[in-house]
């Protein structure tokens, strides 16, 4: 079932200012390893979207690239806007499992490699977090990964429309985590957004609206840091 709304237009009802953005050091690569490490005990926030399709259940992965700079970055996608699955949404490098994928990881690194041309090899994987159902019944595993700086990618232009990077420390900061609340298609249903201004490959003013899946496993990957 498409979406009859536009998220964007969608009035905002709470922000998450009352929590504490992350210390910039907890967000360094030393410490992001050692927190994967050894993970503290903590809850997600978000695990279950409400389906809107009948149908069976797929496997799948995403890869929440981290990039290493001197303030470090989350490397996000913009899905294309003719694809079934939700176009023209913000998301992560991923897919559905396929039989010859090893584990969770290997998917993810496939779909990655498939979709924006980064090469496995470069992907420093740290760990992943809990699973998360969405609306289209794809039961993702989102694994954490570093990235140096200096790789190179080459989307696909089927599945990705742009690729672009938002500072970490502006997306584990819960005052730009916004709430909605929407009646569709007959239920009363909540959604995170993290809306990030940036600017596009032209270099010209762009605002991002992440939302739904992709800021609640990002929201997950917070709780999971602030833990």
């Amino acid at each position: 079932m498409p979406l009859t709304f536009n998220p964007q237009d969608i009035p905002v009802v709470a922000i998450d200012d009352h929590l504490p953005a992350l210390d910039i050091l907890v967000m360094q690569a030393q410490a992001l390893r050692a927190r994967f490490t050894t993970p503290p005990s903590w809850e997600p926030e978000f695990q279950l979207e409400r389906r809107l399709v009948e149908r069976h259940p797929a496997h799948a992965s995403v890869l929440i690239p981290l990039v290493v700079r001197d303030e470090p970055t989350v490397l996000l996608t913009r899905r294309s806007d003719h694809l079934t699955d939700h176009p023209g949404q913000i998301s992560f490098p991923g897919g559905r499992a396929e039989p010859e994928d090893a584990d969770v990881v290997a998917t993810a690194l496939r779909e990655a490699h498939e979709e924006i041309g980064l090469v496995p090899s470069e992907v420093e994987v740290l760990g992943s977090l809990p699973i998360y159902t969405t609306v289209t019944a794809f039961i993702v595993t989102p694994v954490v990964g570093l990235l140096q700086p200096g790789f190179a990618l080459l989307p696909d232009p089927f599945e990705v429309a742009e690729v672009f990077e938002v500072p970490l420390a502006f997306i584990m900061n819960p005052a730009h985590h916004q709430r909605h609340v929407v009646e569709f298609a007959g239920m009363r249903r909540e959604f995170l957004s993290i809306p990030w201004q940036g600017v596009d490959d032209a270099g010209q003013p762009q605002r991002y609206f992440i939302w739904g899946a992709t800021a609640a496993m990002l929201r997950n990957l917070y709780r999971f840091l602030a833990a």
